[in-house]
Protein backbone atom coordinates (compact mmCIF):
# COMPACT_ATOMS: atom_id res chain seq x y z
CA UNK A 1 0.00 0.00 0.00
CA UNK A 2 1.51 3.13 -0.91
CA UNK A 3 0.33 6.39 0.66
CA UNK A 4 0.61 10.10 -1.24
CA UNK A 5 0.41 13.16 -0.14
CA UNK A 6 -2.96 14.78 -2.14
CA UNK A 7 -2.63 18.08 -1.74
CA UNK A 8 -5.46 18.73 -4.13
CA UNK A 9 -8.16 17.81 -1.95
CA UNK A 10 -9.59 20.20 0.45
CA UNK A 11 -8.24 19.71 4.38
CA UNK A 12 -6.81 16.01 4.07
CA UNK A 13 -4.56 16.22 6.97
CA UNK A 14 -4.66 14.31 10.19
CA UNK A 15 -3.51 16.80 12.10
CA UNK A 16 -5.32 20.07 12.78
CA UNK A 17 -3.46 23.40 13.94
CA UNK A 18 -5.47 25.03 16.53
CA UNK A 19 -2.89 27.72 17.53
CA UNK A 20 -4.32 30.00 14.99
CA UNK A 21 -8.07 29.22 16.16
CA UNK A 22 -8.94 32.02 18.43
CA UNK A 23 -11.93 31.27 20.89
CA UNK A 24 -13.32 34.21 22.40
CA UNK A 25 -16.13 33.99 24.97
CA UNK A 26 -17.60 36.84 25.87
CA UNK A 27 -20.48 37.23 28.29
CA UNK A 28 -22.74 40.56 27.54
CA UNK A 29 -23.71 42.10 31.04
CA UNK A 30 -27.48 41.20 29.96
CA UNK A 31 -26.56 37.41 30.55
CA UNK A 32 -24.53 37.84 33.71
CA UNK A 33 -27.46 39.51 35.19
CA UNK A 34 -29.23 36.67 34.18
CA UNK A 35 -27.45 34.36 35.49
CA UNK A 36 -26.73 36.43 39.40
CA UNK A 37 -30.33 36.34 39.29
CA UNK A 38 -30.88 32.75 39.17
CA UNK A 39 -28.33 31.94 41.56
CA UNK A 40 -29.43 34.21 44.06
CA UNK A 41 -33.29 32.92 43.59
CA UNK A 42 -31.83 29.55 44.37
CA UNK A 43 -29.97 30.75 47.25
CA UNK A 44 -32.79 32.37 48.77
CA UNK A 45 -34.98 29.32 47.94
CA UNK A 46 -32.96 26.67 49.81
CA UNK A 47 -32.55 29.21 52.95
CA UNK A 48 -36.35 29.80 53.14
CA UNK A 49 -37.14 25.66 52.88
CA UNK A 50 -34.49 25.19 55.74
CA UNK A 51 -36.27 27.37 57.77
CA UNK A 52 -39.41 25.63 57.38
CA UNK A 53 -40.78 24.00 60.52
CA UNK A 54 -39.96 20.31 58.74
CA UNK A 55 -36.31 21.25 58.37
CA UNK A 56 -35.55 22.22 62.13
CA UNK A 57 -33.28 19.98 63.69
CA UNK A 58 -33.34 20.01 67.75
CA UNK A 59 -30.43 18.06 68.92
CA UNK A 60 -28.92 16.78 72.21
CA UNK A 61 -26.14 18.40 73.70
CA UNK A 62 -24.91 15.87 75.75
CA UNK A 63 -26.44 12.65 78.17
CA UNK A 64 -27.06 14.97 80.40
CA UNK A 65 -29.28 16.62 78.75
CA UNK A 66 -31.38 13.55 77.71
CA UNK A 67 -33.98 13.50 80.29
CA UNK A 68 -37.50 12.57 80.35
CA UNK A 69 -40.03 14.18 78.68
CA UNK A 70 -37.47 15.79 75.96
CA UNK A 71 -38.12 15.60 72.85
CA UNK A 72 -34.59 15.89 70.09
CA UNK A 73 -34.37 15.57 66.15
CA UNK A 74 -36.77 16.75 63.18
CA UNK A 75 -40.42 18.42 63.52
CA UNK A 76 -41.31 16.99 60.11
CA UNK A 77 -43.74 14.29 60.75
CA UNK A 78 -44.96 13.95 57.28
CA UNK A 79 -41.30 12.14 56.05
CA UNK A 80 -41.26 10.32 60.08
CA UNK A 81 -44.83 9.16 59.74
CA UNK A 82 -43.76 5.44 61.53
CA UNK A 83 -43.70 5.56 65.21
CA UNK A 84 -42.42 2.96 68.01
CA UNK A 85 -41.89 2.68 71.57
CA UNK A 86 -39.06 0.82 73.44
CA UNK A 87 -35.60 0.22 75.24
CA UNK A 88 -33.23 1.63 73.26
CA UNK A 89 -30.32 -0.72 73.15
CA UNK A 90 -27.17 -0.77 70.94
CA UNK A 91 -26.37 -3.64 68.20
CA UNK A 92 -28.20 -4.22 64.72
CA UNK A 93 -28.50 -7.68 62.88
CA UNK A 94 -26.61 -8.47 59.90
CA UNK A 95 -25.38 -5.23 59.62
CA UNK A 96 -28.24 -3.86 59.20
CA UNK A 97 -29.05 -1.11 61.87
CA UNK A 98 -26.85 0.39 64.73
CA UNK A 99 -29.03 0.31 67.43
CA UNK A 100 -32.34 -1.53 68.18
CA UNK A 101 -35.62 -1.25 70.12
CA UNK A 102 -36.50 -3.91 72.65
CA UNK A 103 -40.22 -4.19 72.99
CA UNK A 104 -42.79 -6.69 74.55
CA UNK A 105 -43.27 -10.19 72.92
CA UNK A 106 -39.37 -10.99 72.37
CA UNK A 107 -36.93 -10.52 69.86
CA UNK A 108 -38.97 -10.96 66.65
CA UNK A 109 -40.70 -7.73 67.60
CA UNK A 110 -37.33 -5.85 67.89
CA UNK A 111 -36.84 -2.39 65.46
CA UNK A 112 -33.50 -1.82 64.17
CA UNK A 113 -32.41 1.25 63.58
CA UNK A 114 -30.03 4.19 61.99
CA UNK A 115 -30.43 7.62 62.31
CA UNK A 116 -28.75 10.37 59.83
CA UNK A 117 -30.07 13.22 62.33
CA UNK A 118 -30.22 11.92 65.54
CA UNK A 119 -26.83 10.81 67.34
CA UNK A 120 -28.53 7.25 69.07
CA UNK A 121 -26.02 6.48 71.39
CA UNK A 122 -26.83 9.43 73.70
CA UNK A 123 -30.42 7.14 74.18
CA UNK A 124 -28.93 3.78 75.39
CA UNK A 125 -30.48 1.96 77.73
CA UNK A 126 -33.51 4.76 77.76
CA UNK A 127 -37.42 4.12 77.46
CA UNK A 128 -38.09 6.00 74.04
CA UNK A 129 -40.27 6.60 71.26
CA UNK A 130 -39.00 6.99 67.86
CA UNK A 131 -40.77 8.34 64.99
CA UNK A 132 -39.33 7.10 61.54
CA UNK A 133 -39.39 6.53 57.87
CA UNK A 134 -39.40 2.79 57.49
CA UNK A 135 -36.32 1.28 55.05
CA UNK A 136 -36.38 -1.81 53.15
CA UNK A 137 -34.47 -4.74 55.12
CA UNK A 138 -33.18 -8.37 54.15
CA UNK A 139 -32.96 -9.60 57.60
CA UNK A 140 -34.74 -7.46 60.21
CA UNK A 141 -37.90 -8.17 60.55
CA UNK A 142 -38.56 -3.91 60.92
CA UNK A 143 -35.74 -1.35 60.09
CA UNK A 144 -35.96 2.53 60.19
CA UNK A 145 -34.61 5.73 59.86
CA UNK A 146 -35.59 7.45 62.79
CA UNK A 147 -35.87 11.66 62.59
CA UNK A 148 -36.99 12.37 65.70
CA UNK A 149 -36.82 11.20 69.38
CA UNK A 150 -38.90 11.46 72.74
CA UNK A 151 -37.33 10.20 75.95
CA UNK A 152 -39.71 8.44 78.20
CA UNK A 153 -38.06 7.22 81.06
Amino acid sequence: MIFTDSKNSQDSSLVHDFENKKTKLSLSPKIAAIYLIIVAFGIGTGFIFSRSSGGSVDQPKDASSVTAGKSFGSNDKKTFSDEVEGELKKGGIEGEGQYHLVRPGGESQNVYLTSSIVDLSLFEGKKIKIWGQTQKAQYAGWLMDVGRVEVLK
